[in-house]
């Protein structure tokens, strides 16, 4: 006599992955943004990074210069991370709540 009759994974439908919430980008206010001060791997010197923005490299370069423009200072992306140079944590919260994001402050 056969064992049998639960098969959860045997279907190819039961495989596949449903196109739901997942593939649509989220929402900028749903975001869980974070920003902190960090020195690892800089030579020493502090830097803002920025973290959890889901966006394109265009919309990520688009608010980087809104938020070196906020800060006065310089910065970049490197791998979907914008990084500020100095201390501009309080700059960049304030830059994100009015770009519609929802930051906190990671770190100390």
């Amino acid at each position: 006599m056969p064992k049998g009759g639960w098969q959860e994974f045997t279907r190819p439908e039961s495989l596949q992955r449903g196109s739901g919430p997942a593939d649509q980008p989220t929402a900028k206010a749903q975001q869980r943004v974070r920003v902190q001060r960090t020195k690892a791997g800089k030579g020493g010197k502090m830097v803002t990074a920025i973290t959890g923005l889901e966006a394109g490299d265009s919309e990520l370069k688009a608010l980087l210069k809104q938020l070196k423009a906020a800060a006065g200072t310089g910065g970049t992306v490197k791998d979907g991370v914008i990084e500020l140079q100095g201390d501009q944590v309080a700059p960049a919260l304030a830059a994100l709540e009015k770009a519609g994001y929802r930051p906190k402050q990671a770190g100390g």
